[in-house]
């Protein structure tokens, strides 16, 4: 079989995880054909990632004039599907935040892709995202296209389920993804009982040189002087940086040595600068701005712990990188986040929001042992080890498309690998 994936925009830093379970199931022996609906406009700097950009197909590369000539073809060649999909691009988009206009390029892109997917020989069609992605492959399938499945991340889907359709997505789904429990029980609450076997939890991983620990400088157990919080994440309201800025402030006040690195740069900047310099903490907190992976690897291994003041997340993948380098993670219990950082084992939670409960913890970090940081630090390590390898959770997804729950529409039963998927959780790792 041939799978085609489809993302918004790929490849691009922030989406490296989607890079390497592409790589995993290649190696699964399962051929992949890689659809974008739109370049990043960012700079790529990783060898991996530029040769992605090699290996993409960008769909609105084919400009205004060819939309429309797809449009035109597939109007022609496939009259009854296209009129059956632009219904539902109508319906869906009259719903949605953005309209029937935009389901409507949402539907060129759709004739576009399902020419290439023919070309290409794909018989599936795999999305990440709930968002555009997965409107364009249910309308592709609408036209006549490979049955479809997605991954759903979060927050931003279930910021808007209705308007994304969610609950359609899935039902017209061969399957469908989420990347925690947390989030399948958001997909089964927007979607319809009869369609909940169709969902299943295939995590996002780390790349393997966070797993082995490396850099010859500074080595994973070991906790540089002064004592330093790294917070890695684009500079947002959702990221909640202002509140980690203000918890820095609390912990200013009350004599505690320390140093906080902010990598991520973004809307916020300025605001959060300003923060800074009202709290007085030009010494002890800094605004690093974007880092490649080997930064956040280094940089990591220079902290004390991990922090991230989230609001709302799906499951940040640099939780996982820097429990697999052996560091602790001061988090919010948001999301799928408590699923991997279990509070007093490998790190810390606290309420989101709240800047004294997030400088209690980070003082408790402050005051730890050393030998109290290792021990988390290896908890943290084997839970990511077991719970978020490459190889393992893209073999999940290569049962899925083999084992024929690849098919569209309404199933009646179980997928022939559904006990399987579900029995990866059912235990704590403890060292």
């Amino acid at each position: 079989m041939v799978v085609a994936y489809l993302i918004n925009q790929y490849p691009q830093t922030s989406q490296s995880f989607i890079r390497r379970e592409i790589a995993a199931l290649e190696s699964e022996g399962i051929p992949i054909q890689r659809f974008t609906v739109r370049s990043w406009g960012g700079k790529l700097v990783e060898p991996a990632d530029i040769q992605e950009k090699e290996r993409t197909r960008v769909i609105l590369a084919v400009g205004a004039g060819g939309l429309a000539m797809a449009v035109a073809r597939t109007a022609l060649t496939h009259p009854l599907a296209f009129l059956k999909s632009l219904g539902l691009a109508i319906r869906v988009g009259r719903k949605s935040e953005r309209g029937v206009l935009m389901h409507l390029v949402y539907l060129a892109e759709a004739c576009v892709l399902r020419k290439w997917l023919a070309e290409a020989g794909a018989n599936h069609l795999h999305a990440h995202f709930g968002t555009n992605s997965a409107t364009v492959a249910m309308l592709c399938q609408e036209l006549g296209g490979p049955p479809y499945s997605f991954t759903c991340h979060g927050p931003e889907e279930f910021d808007s389920p209705r308007q994304l359709a969610l609950g359609e997505k899935v039902r017209r789904s061969a399957f469908a993804v989420a990347i925690s429990e947390f989030g399948r029980s958001q997909l089964y609450r927007w979607s319809d009982a009869k369609d909940w076997h169709k969902i299943h939890v295939v995590r996002c991983t780390v790349d393997a040189s966070f797993l082995k620990g490396e850099t010859p400088q500074v080595q994973a157990g070991v906790f540089p002087e002064p004592p330093t919080f790294v917070s890695v994440g684009r500079l947002s309201e959702q990221k909640g940086q202002a509140v980690l800025i203000e918890a820095a402030g609390l912990l200013r006040e009350q004599g505690a040595n320390f140093f906080l690195n902010i990598l991520g740069d973004g809307e916020l900047r300025t605001h959060l600068e300003a923060m800074i310099d009202r709290l007085n903490l030009r010494d002890r907190v800094r605004l690093s701005g974007w880092a490649d992976a080997g930064t956040v690897r280094r940089e990591m291994l220079r902290s004390r712990a991990l922090v991230m003041a989230s609001f709302a997340e799906g499951l940040p993948v640099v939780i996982m990188e820097a429990l697999a380098l052996g560091r602790p993670v001061i988090a919010t219990s948001v999301a799928g986040i408590p699923e991997l950082v279990e509070s007093g084992i490998c790190g810390w939670l606290v309420p989101p929001g709240s800047a004294p409960a997030l400088a209690e913890a980070m003082n408790t970090a402050l005051a730890a042992p050393e030998v109290t940081l290792r021990q988390m630090g290896a908890q943290g390590a084997a839970r990511v080890a077991r719970w978020h390898d490459a190889g393992s959770e893209a073999a999940k997804l290569a049962a899925l498309f083999r084992a024929g729950a690849c098919r569209p529409g309404r199933a009646e039963g179980p997928g022939p690998v559904l006990s399987d998927l579900r029995s990866d959780r059912t235990d704590t790792v403890r060292l």
